[in-house]
C-alpha cells in the first residue's frame, strides 16, 4: 500500500520505501562483516518484524538460518502489563549459535530485555539485537542494541510492519499516525 492511499491518516512520512530499503541493506552489510565466518541464526519477532526480517535476509550475500518468536506483554490492552508471554517459541535449538534478534521497533525495551535474558539462558554463543527503529525517549529498560537503523521521536508510527489495530502493516513507507485515527 502506498502512503497516498492513507495520506489523511498520516501526519507525515518519516521514511520512504527507498530510504527503508537502503537502510536495511546498510544494516545487512554491517551484520555480514561482524559475523563473517560464523553461523548466524536470525530470529524475527512476530508480527511486526516480518517486513524487516524478509528484506534483511534477502540483502545478505550469505546463508543464514531463520526462525520466529511471538511474544506479548500487552494482552488485550494498549498498555504493557509488564508480564511477558511467549505465544510462539523457536523451533530451533540456539545452543552454541550466534543469535541475532530482529525487531522493527524498540520503544520501552521491556519485552526485548526479557526476551534477550530468556534467549541467553538457552546457551547461545551470542545474542545481539537489530532493529530498524528505536525510540530512545520511550525507553524504560536499558537494552543493548547493536544494530539500529534510525532513532526516532516518541511518536505513534505505522507502516513497514508497524501497525495500529492490525492495520497499516503493509504500508511501504513509515509515517506518523494522525491522532484522530487512534483517539
Amino acid at each position: 500500500m502506498d502512503s497516498a492511499h492513507v495520506q489523511d491518516d498520516l501526519v507525515k512520512v518519516l521514511f520512504t520505501e527507498e530510504q527503508i530499503h537502503e537502510k536495511v541493506r546498510e544494516l545487512a552489510q554491517r551484520i555480514e562483516q561482524d559475523y563473517e565466518g560464523k553461523n548466524l541464526l536470525i530470529v524475527g519477532i512476530l508480527k511486526g518484524a516480518v517486513m524487516v526480517m524478509a528484506d534483511l535476509a534477502r540483502a545478505f550475500n550469505r546463508h543464514v538460518e531463520m526462525d520466529w518468536m511471538a511474544v506479548t506483554s500487552y494482552g488485550s490492552g494498549t498498555k504493557s502489563s509488564g508480564v511477558v508471554r511467549i505465544l510462539k517459541d523457536l523451533d530451533t535449538d540456539v545452543s552454541g549459535k550466534h543469535v541475532l534478534v530482529v525487531d522493527e521497533i524498540i520503544d520501552t525495551g521491556l519485552t526485548l530485555s526479557w526476551l534477550t535474558s530468556n534467549l541467553c539462558s538457552r546457551g547461545p554463543a551470542s545474542v545481539e539485537i537489530a532493529t530498524l527503529l528505536r525510540k530512545p525517549d520511550a525507553q524504560q529498560m536499558p537494552v543493548e542494541v547493536k544494530y539500529v537503523g534510525w532513532d526516532i521521536p516518541d511518536e505513534f508510527v505505522v507502516g513497514y510492519g508497524l501497525d495500529y489495530n492490525e492495520s497499516y502493516r503493509n504500508l511501504r513507507d513509515i509515517g506518523t499516525l494522525a491522532p484522530h485515527v487512534y483517539s
